[in-house]
């Protein structure tokens, strides 16, 4: 990725910029440029992975991810309110957004709360919550200085665009801190997959281990969207890619990273070359990602999973 662009550099020349050793033109395009992009894309796309995963296989739902959970829109909206009415700093738009996150997920877990827990109702509701704060992000389009309208838009399509070394290192700490606490407990994971009743039988303490998930996928995820904007389906997909790649019996935790990590890397670069007009990074996977949504809920529909 970082040899590719509007100019061709060869590896050594990469290294060479990489390393200090003044490369003229390429120094400032593959430094200031191509890095800050080609990092953003990694950690913004592991995060997404990693949290869609733990999402999906705590509540036993391929639909459960933050995309359809209506969580995305609830980061989008805080972080639009910020940009586009308090016109504030990158770092309040990332507070704002881990807040917005975590109260999110608290008033979809008690809207749905009933008798007993039914993920089938969680994912209802989340999408009703969903549609809700999509209302919200409209409004704050509406209402927003018409100056700063471009920028938002764009921000909302899930962009790589315009990445800076500088805004990137909250989202590199909060992923080097919240990654390994999730992938630890991949193996507490597995159990929550098997059910309350089953997970609590075998010892393990199910409320305290589905909040600090919960916490630590919020957190990862905020940053992600604070960054680089919502991308689409990344969180939805990476974890089924990576259930089929490592197969049933393995925590899937890591690979499903890796997998959000790919495939936010293989959109941006499709977005910039493969077409005439240069895409967002979100346009691409939201293409991917749309026919899989559907194919899901056909396929869950003729199980009667739905």
């Amino acid at each position: 990725m970082l040899m590719l662009g509007s100019t061709y550099y060869p590896a050594k020349e990469v290294l060479n910029a990489l390393f200090g050793e003044p490369q003229g033109g390429a120094d400032f395009a593959i430094n200031t440029i191509r890095l800050p992009r080609m990092l953003a894309g990694l950690f913004a796309g592991f995060a997404l992975g990693l949290a869609g995963n733990t999402f999906q296989t705590m509540l036993r739902n391929p639909l459960a991810n933050p995309d359809v959970l209506g969580i995305t829109s609830g980061l989008s909206a805080a972080a639009l309110f910020c940009i586009l009415i308090l016109q504030t700093s990158n770092t309040v738009v990332s507070i704002a957004s881990v807040i917005a996150g975590l109260v999110t997920v608290i008033l979809i877990y008690v809207l749905s709360k009933g008798k007993t827990f039914s993920v089938g109702r969680l994912i209802l509701v989340g999408i009703g919550i969903q549609a809700m704060l999509s209302a919200v992000i409209s409004y704050l389009l509406m209402v927003g200085a018409q100056e700063d309208i471009a920028t938002a838009l764009r921000w909302l399509s899930g962009s790589l665009n315009g990445s800076q070394m500088s805004a990137l290192l909250p989202l590199i700490v909060t992923v080097l801190v919240c990654a390994p606490v999730v992938i630890l407990l991949g193996k507490h994971l597995s159990l929550l997959e098997l059910g309350e009743q089953a997970a609590s039988s075998l010892g393990l303490n199910t409320d305290k281990t589905r909040m600090l998930l919960i916490l630590a996928s919020v957190c990862m995820i905020a940053l992600a969207t604070a960054t680089t904007g919502p991308i689409a389906f990344v969180a939805f997909l990476s974890g089924p890619i990576a259930k089929r790649l490592v197969g049933v019996g393995y925590s899937n935790a890591l690979p499903a990273g890796l997998v959000g990590m790919n495939l936010v890397l293989a959109a941006d670069l499709i977005g910039q070359f493969a077409f005439v007009t240069r895409f967002p990074v979100g346009i691409i996977t939201g293409l991917l990602g749309a026919p899989f949504l559907l194919y899901l809920l056909i396929r869950m529909n003729r199980k009667g999973s739905l």
